[in-house]
């Protein structure tokens, strides 16, 4: 597995930043080649796996949304709650209060052993320290403008990505923060899924 390395903002016992490994980034498979590998290598009909998906989320949504939690042989799932404001007093919570923040999803040891299976070591991708790209403003900038002219007036955090050398999440934060204040450099603009930037 190719995996990152990547500063916390923790300091160490030597005063130094503590760091944290992930996956490479940009390895991503969508549903549309998950059932091309099932069908191929699987024996599984072209679809099935997302019918049996839909069906699953439809049928566990229902459940869910009684106060069911859903054990499956891939973990369990359940509704979590919170409150809509601060409240110390039990008696005073009213239906009102309550909202549905999301589904917990618990994988159990399953997926443990589904990986360690395949699992032949780590190999370390070598990948930019973005705390020091994201120190250096004038340069950043300065790739910015230019990934601007080269794309005809704009720029996407995809674009950015791979021209500064960040990751896509800190290309966006770079961008988005360009966005902001009282003199902008960057209008954002939606387009289909994703944003587009222009100079202001």
């Amino acid at each position: 597995m190719w995996y990152e390395v990547h500063p916390t903002p923790v300091k160490g016992e030597d005063g130094k930043n503590l760091v944290y490994v992930r996956p490479k980034s940009g390895q991503k498979l969508t549903m549309k080649q998950l059932e091309d590998y099932c069908e191929r290598w699987n024996m599984l009909r072209y679809g099935e796996l997302s019918r049996a998906f839909d069906a699953f989320i439809r049928v566990a949504g229902r459940f869910m949304a009684e106060g069911y939690r859903i054990e499956t042989p891939i973990g369990s799932f359940a509704p979590k709650l919170s409150l809509t404001k601060q409240i110390t007093d039990a008696d005073q919570v009213r239906d009102r209060d309550v909202r549905l923040d999301g589904v917990e999803y618990n994988p159990g040891k399953l997926w443990d052993k589904a990986i360690d299976k395949w699992l032949d070591g780590f190999r370390r991708y070598d990948n930019p320290d973005t705390q020091a790209i994201m120190a250096d403003k004038e340069k950043l900038e300065q790739v910015m403008r230019e990934c601007i002219q080269q794309h005809h007036g704009y720029i996407t955090a995809g674009m950015f990505s791979r021209a500064s050398g960040l990751t896509l999440y800190s290309a966006r934060k770079q961008l988005n923060e360009w966005t902001k204040g009282d003199n902008p450099k960057l209008l954002m603009t939606p387009r289909g899924k994703e944003h587009i930037y222009t100079e202001v």
